[in-house]
């Protein structure tokens, strides 16, 4: 069964190692080649994600030269490797042909400048995070204990991401900047959240936040970091996983879950869910319990059905 996964965190890998990793089949990235398609993957969306303790005017940079791995490492020399730029592009995936997104964790790259947004997205940007953990000049993160809404930046970034068709990502925000995105979004998504009620941890979402996504017609895509997943993140199963997609369905949302398994950003895993060539494991776990066609929605139609428009 295909799989849309909406997040990994291989160009960090790649940028990490300056290019000495080979895309391909580097035993070091969860989510090579290899694996995407031993998995059944068949859109990988990869993150561009700076380090917040990176010098200010040294992280535009950083995440061109992550943007830079993409095109020459993933795209140029992978040939089955195909550019997601236009939501259109998805259905022109042919088979063997694997579809690749970038996508923005946290705008801390662009300072205040929305020029530097503009030029990410003529790169191929069509998700964009405001934040990770900690805060920015656009809202605070989930890490942040000041706890603050969104910025008249953070604002100004939602409405471009809303005239783009971007999605507006609010997996890492702390609670106060997730409700403003609920009022100025259009096109919100979770890229990489769990439920809070199955697992307390900061990370993951609310009840009254995944409710309100569900009514937004947006997007949850629950995360395989084990620590998200269960209290503790010891001897974690794919069943503690599908206790998150159970809990959201239960809240209305069986057309709204989708994966995004934050692969090559996490260093602990879910037993027999290691890394992208397993995913087919998860699937087979959740025909016990679901049927087929919920089952594809999981994997990648619910998605597909709420592409910005």
């Amino acid at each position: 069964m295909n799989i849309i996964d909406l997040h990994c965190d291989a160009l960090m890998k790649l940028a990490d190692r300056k290019g000495k990793l080979n895309y391909a089949d580097a035993p070091e990235l969860d989510t090579n080649k290899i694996r995407l398609q031993k998995g059944g993957v068949k859109v990988q969306c990869f993150a561009i994600f700076i380090h917040p303790n990176m010098k200010a005017e040294q992280k535009f940079q950083a995440a061109l030269d992550q943007v830079d791995y993409f095109y020459k490492e993933v795209l140029a020399k992978n040939p089955e490797m195909k550019q997601i730029k236009d939501w259109e592009d998805f259905n022109q995936l042919k088979p063997g042909e694997i579809g690749a997104m970038l996508a923005l964790e946290g705008v801390d790259a662009i300072g205040n400048d929305m020029h530097k947004l503009s030029i990410l997205y003529q790169l191929g940007v069509r998700s964009v995070g405001l934040t990770w953990n900690n805060a920015n000049l656009a809202a605070d993160g989930a890490g942040e204990p000041r706890g603050a809404g969104l910025t008249t930046l953070g604002k100004e970034i939602v409405q471009f991401n809303n005239e783009h068709k971007v999605f507006t990502d609010v997996s890492h925000l702390c609670e106060h900047a997730f409700w403003d995105v609920m009022e100025y979004a259009d096109f919100p998504i979770a890229s990489h959240s769990n439920s809070r009620a199955v697992c307390e941890h900061v990370r993951n979402l609310y009840d009254q936040q995944a409710k309100a996504m569900f009514d937004r017609g947006g997007l949850i895509h629950v995360v395989f970091c084990p620590a998200f997943v269960k209290e503790g993140g010891r001897n974690v199963t794919i069943s503690d996983l599908i206790k998150h997609i159970d809990h959201f369905c239960s809240l209305g949302g069986v057309n709204q879950i989708g994966l995004g398994s934050d692969f090559d950003g996490i260093d602990t895993y879910i037993h027999n869910l290691e890394d992208s060539s397993q995913y087919q494991n998860l699937i087979n776990e959740l025909l016990k319990y679901y049927s087929e066609d919920q089952v594809k929605g999981f994997a990648h139609q619910n998605f597909l059905n709420h592409l910005p428009k």
